[in-house]
């Protein structure tokens, strides 16, 4: 298989092949984002679609016959000496960022159903801060037009925000998702514990840490296919494209409330 077909396999939309580097492109679940990523070097190669996969998947040529095993350990090693780098930094900067941040309402989630709600805010970005077992590894920014972003080179894999009022944990891609989710149980006073994600793909990577959890997925190929992929119950919307914000804002937040504690009760073995 070629690369480029190779890439296409993972929904990666590539119109021009570069060589030498990792190169953002667009996939076919975001076709309007740059959610993919590649890395083209003539023998071998990898891709990422941020959406499911929590690392990037391998590539080479049907033609290599022989592994130089050596070359790519030291290849490796680099790489990750590069990552670790990469990663510190953008730590140092989330912690700068978060520093310089203020309280404040933002348009984003004013969108969303949330026009009083406070978030940190930074250069008129929405801040999210992430963090792997406590520690802050990077933030995710979002503008007023709802475009989101991470740092460079900061970890993502494994990193959460969490909405925590002692209930059973569960998961989502996005912020606005979890205020809906937050909204919805205060409605029909249930607790939670709710953890932002951030991609479908990493919700798989936190989801081996929450074996006791639930799973609420956008109604969207991924992530249904995720959600299935977790072995946990999952809540969906009945309506195609939904997710939970989208539910919760079209029915109101008691019936949304009350849709997504049957789930937990049934989960929970509860009447």
């Amino acid at each position: 298989m070629s690369f480029e077909a190779f890439a296409a396999s993972h929904g990666l939309i590539i119109k021009h092949l570069v060589e030498g580097k990792w190169v953002r492109v667009p996939t076919v679940d975001h076709p309007a984002k740059r959610n993919g990523a590649y890395l083209y070097e003539g023998d071998s190669g990898a891709v990422q679609n941020w959406a499911v996969h929590v690392k990037p998947i391998p590539w080479r040529s049907a033609s290599v016959t022989e592994i130089d095993y050596d070359a790519i350990r030291k290849r490796k090693e680099r790489h990750e000496k590069e990552q670790r780098v990469a990663q510190d930094k953008a730590s140092k900067k989330a912690a700068w960022i978060m520093h310089n941040c203020v309280k404040g309402k933002h348009e984003y989630l004013a969108k969303k159903g949330f026009p009083n709600e406070q978030i940190w805010v930074w250069n008129d970005l929405a801040v999210i801060p992430m963090r792997v077992n406590g520690k802050l590894v990077g933030c995710q920014l979002i503008s007023t037009d709802g475009t989101k972003k991470f740092l460079s080179g900061q970890r993502t894999k494994g990193a959460t925000a969490v909405f925590d009022n002692k209930g059973v944990p569960i998961l989502c891609e996005g912020y606005a998702t979890a205020m809906s989710i937050r909204r919805a149980l205060k409605a029909v006073k249930a607790r939670y514990k709710i953890i932002v994600c951030f991609s479908a793909g990493n919700i798989l990577e936190v989801a081996k840490e929450n074996r006791d959890g639930i799973i609420v997925a956008d109604n969207d190929t991924t992530g249904i296919r995720v959600a299935k992929a977790t072995g946990l119950p999952y809540w969906v919307s009945d309506v195609d494209g939904e997710d939970f914000n989208d539910a919760e804002l079209r029915t109101g937040a008691n019936s949304a409330g009350e849709s997504l504690l049957k789930l937990i009760c049934n989960w929970r073995g509860e009447d």
